[in-house]
């Protein structure tokens, strides 16, 4: 039984899978040409607009660059705020 429970277990990232991630991003954004305070700005613009429309978790909104094979990509990942219901 052990076994499987040591199967089950997320492995925790060491610190060079993180250092190795952090690189990754430093290396997206020299090449895709964003200047390091860009970011926090189209994350608060991005934030200010859905915010009109839907109720979002503004704390967990991350924006990221991300590189893939061929293609550079802005990645925003704005969780929704849950709807309570209306009791009747």
């Amino acid at each position: 039984m052990d076994f499987l429970n040591r199967l089950r277990r997320r492995r925790e990232p060491s610190s060079s899978d993180v250092a190795q991630e952090r690189l990754r991003l430093v290396l997206a954004h020299d090449r895709a040409q964003i200047p390091p305070g860009l970011l926090a700005v189209l994350k608060d613009e991005i934030i200010a607009v859905i915010s009109k429309h839907i109720q979002i978790d503004a704390d967990g909104v991350e924006v990221t660059v991300t590189e893939g094979p061929r293609k550079t990509r802005l990645v925003a990942d704005i969780p929704l705020q849950a709807r309570q219901r209306r009791r009747r």
